[in-house]
């Protein structure tokens, strides 16, 4: 066998392995690619004797994307994306009902998932394929309809921006490490083990400016790309993080994660919808941006 073929792992296996990474489970992911929970994880335990490590840590009849799993996650699925584009592009053809719209992960996951039941009640006809992207690109190299962007007008040039709304960044952590090692005033945190993502290293700084500590001794703490690993590792134990709150209202309201303070962090950033600057026009795109719009300001 070649070595190009030895690295290249089934698509079947693949596609299994993306749709459980973002349903989170076997069991939705073989309802979205038409497969049974079962076969989804043989096809999965397939892929994981190819890498010859789990991908999954699996705890009783639950699945849980383990660091290895998302470590490859990140490097595949943009991948796999990439691969669905370049068809596309090749086919020269679309469903004419389709969108295709770009969004940061977390929000993606928390926010927009959750509503998307409601969009197809109004627009049953309308298809909306969904993509990760966590930085701004340009719409005339990508195949992407519009994106979801946390910023500010000035981060991404050339396009159009619907203000959808800001979000206030609270610090927590578990409550049984907060239950160690207690905290009295927002300056303790100094000595605490803060994390941070990756795009906002500068966060707790910012925060204990905000609450009158001088910050210029805080040490660089670990940092994650996405805020639900970093609120999976909070939630393990491993510090503290500032989150917005819309992300993690599941766990707070479970209370696998606790604010110690409750001294939000506010900018000037916010989350638009982004499109190239022709327009939607009145076709699907604008149904789509007007459902958003009228989301954000529930």
């Amino acid at each position: 066998m070649s070595e190009f073929r030895k690295w290249l792992p089934p698509m079947n296996a693949l596609t299994a392995f993306e749709a459980a990474v973002r349903h989170g489970g076997f069991s939705r992911a073989g309802e979205d690619i038409g497969l049974t929970q079962s076969a989804v994880s043989r096809q999965i335990a397939q892929l994981e004797d190819i890498l010859g490590v789990p991908l999954f840590d699996r705890i009783g009849r639950r699945v849980r994307l383990n660091e290895a799993g998302r470590s490859y996650s990140d490097e595949l699925l943009p991948a796999l994306d990439a691969i669905r584009q370049a068809t596309g592009r090749a086919s020269g053809r679309r469903p004419q009902r389709t969108l295709r719209i770009a969004t940061l992960p977390s929000f993606g996951m928390r926010w927009l998932a959750p509503r998307l039941p409601q969009l197809s009640a109004r627009h049953p006809d309308l298809v909306v394929d969904f993509a990760a992207r966590s930085q701004p690109f340009d719409f005339g190299h990508e195949d992407f309809d519009a994106a979801v962007h946390f910023g500010v007008p000035q981060d991404w040039p050339g396009v159009t921006m619907d203000f959808l709304f800001r979000e206030e960044a609270v610090p927590v952590c578990s409550p049984e490490w907060l239950a160690v090692h207690p905290l009295r005033t927002p300056a303790d945190l100094l000595d605490a083990p803060l994390l941070s993502q990756t795009s906002r290293r500068d966060a707790w700084a910012r925060w204990l400016n905000a609450a009158g500590v001088d910050a210029r001794t805080l040490a660089a703490g670990p940092a994650y790309e996405h805020f639900l690993m970093l609120a999976q590792a909070c939630a393990a134990g491993a510090g503290l993080a500032l989150i917005p709150t819309f992300l993690i209202r599941p766990e707070l309201e479970a209370g696998t994660l606790v604010i110690p303070f409750a001294r939000p962090l506010s900018t000037d950033q916010a989350y638009y919808l982004v499109y190239p600057s022709d327009g939607p026009g009145a076709g699907p795109l604008m149904q789509f941006r007007d459902w958003m719009v009228e989301q954000a300001r529930l």
